[in-house]
């Protein structure tokens, strides 16, 4: 009777933790190059008091055996990297991945990070930085004074236009083998890790690296009505396990009552 109990506990701890993973996704809805989570499960080892195959007697074999399940637990939460929409926000330093690739932002410990969300902005000594201000590299110049227009073309060349003449450069992103093994840091930036492979260099449009899109911002990929399906069967299953406790507990009170 208790296996039945904790069975159900560890069912309710699971889904509580995608339910946790399910609202982080509906949190970042808005989140330019945000990627949603998945959970993934498992079972818990088996309970066998009678093995399959195990001797019966009289040279019999037993066709199948008992096996007590002990619940299930979370294995892994793992990104789904597919492309997300692009949105038209005409700033000369939005810039969308069409593909695959990240951009290379430098973190205040002096690590590398990597982001899609490619909404940059200038800081006050002309370097191209995060939202947070962290620097942007990837090839990117810093913009002298009176530059007077910014273009980049989809294969990642850019072009820094002033009064002195052009000044012409050519972008380069990363990519990975396992982009779902990156580690997620928070501020739009993910960590290389052993599981997700060495970063990979090359040019835009070129080898199957993103093309970019100047002038567009790449949103979250939360498919909203997914993520509410999602949210509805986490918590029926969240309650079916609640009613597998309240339902051992009351046959455990009935055991106890046979004496009166």
């Amino acid at each position: 009777m208790n296996l039945s109990l904790f069975s159900a506990a560890t069912g309710m701890e699971a889904q509580q933790l995608n339910l946790n993973a399910i609202a982080n996704n509906l949190a970042n809805v808005n989140t330019p190059g945000f990627k949603r989570s998945t959970i993934e499960f498992q079972d818990l080892l088996y309970q066998k008091p009678r093995e399959a195959g195990a001797d019966s007697g009289g040279g019999n074999l037993v066709a199948t055996g008992i096996e007590m399940g002990n619940g299930s637990r979370v294995a892994a939460t793992s990104k789904v990297f597919t492309q997300g929409q692009l949105t038209n926000t005409g700033e000369k330093l939005d810039f969308a991945l069409q593909g695959d690739g990240f951009f290379e932002v430098q973190r205040p410990d002096g690590t590398i990070g990597y982001t899609r969300a490619g909404s940059f902005k200038l800081s006050a000594n002309g370097e191209v930085v995060t939202t947070d201000g962290l620097p942007v590299l990837s090839g990117f110049q810093p913009v002298a004074a009176g530059t007077t227009g910014i273009s980049v073309s989809e294969n990642g060349e850019v072009t820094y236009q002033s009064e002195n003449g052009n000044q012409t450069f050519r972008l380069t992103l990363v990519r990975f083998a396992n982009p779902s093994g990156l580690e997620s840091l928070g501020g739009n930036l993910y960590a290389e890790t052993e599981a997700s492979g060495i970063a990979e260099a090359g040019q835009p449009g070129e080898q199957g690296f993103a093309n970019v899109v100047q002038g567009y911002i790449e949103t979250s990929n939360v498919n909203i009505v997914e993520e509410m399906v999602n949210l509805i069967i986490a918590q029926r299953a969240y309650e079916v396990n609640s009613k597998s406790i309240q339902t051992s507990d009351e046959m455990l009170q009935n055991i106890n009552q046979l004496k009166r």
